[in-house]
């Protein structure tokens, strides 16, 4: 990784713990845990199941990420528009985005992947559907994670020109706080009920901090892009 791409990877990383630890992924993934935790008398297989979930999420936002910029830098015509006007989009962008993560503006965009019963048959598959459970509930955007994935993560990557290496880091967040749920989970319900309290108090800040952060960043790019450029 080059020193240029350093702190782009370290923002990628933030916005997929932040997706992952979102209200709507956070329900799913509560959901997820608290199934494989009814083996807690075997705790080795609920976390390889975790794991397994966590990497099938990880994998899903990279696959997504990684298709999305590959697809748009590879378009002669948008991949010269992008160069020129990239930074210019950008810091409205981060504005918008910044606003919806304070709350200042809404939206009602939601996607579901997959049917019920193929879920449940997933979690019925041992550490190979748990795999395929995290990949499914990762194609779940809800406005919030989709605005923290297409609205950030996305331009990032293009404004660096990363097919992968932002898409991975991004999807290896994501599985970070599911798999400390896991371990957490493999120490009982109250352990794990104690800790989506402080998860859930956690989440509300860094969702303002970021948001206090995208719209400052955004109007410096603005001003200096946009209207100075």
């Amino acid at each position: 990784m080059t020193p240029d791409l350093a702190p782009a990877a370290a923002t990628a990383l933030w916005l997929g713990v932040l997706t992952s630890i979102s209200p709507c992924p956070l329900a799913t993934n509560i959901a997820a845990v608290s199934y494989l935790a009814r083996r807690a008398d075997r705790p080795r297989l609920v976390l390889l199941s975790a794991l397994s979930y966590s990497l099938g999420r990880a994998l899903a936002y990279a696959a997504v990420s990684a298709v999305v910029v590959l697809g748009l830098l590879s378009v002669p015509g948008v991949s010269q528009f992008l160069q020129r006007y990239m930074n210019k989009l950008l810091g409205p962008l981060l504005v918008l985005v910044g606003m919806y993560l304070l709350g200042l503006i809404s939206a009602g965009l939601s996607t579901t992947a997959g049917s019920e019963e193929l879920r449940k048959k997933a979690a019925e598959g041992g550490a190979v559907g748990a795999l395929f459970l995290g990949a499914l509930f990762a194609l779940s955007f809800c406005p919030v994670s989709a605005a923290l994935f297409f609205g950030s993560l996305v331009p990032l990557s293009l404004q660096h020109g990363s097919k992968v290496v932002l898409p991975v880091v991004y999807g290896f967040g994501t599985a970070l706080p599911v798999a400390v749920l896991a371990l957490v989970a493999a120490g009982g319900t109250k352990a794990l009920g104690a800790a989506l309290k402080k998860v859930g108090a956690f989440e509300v800040w860094a969702r303002r901090l970021t948001g206090v952060v995208f719209v400052a960043v955004g109007v410096y790019l603005s001003v200096r892009f946009v209207f100075l450029g």
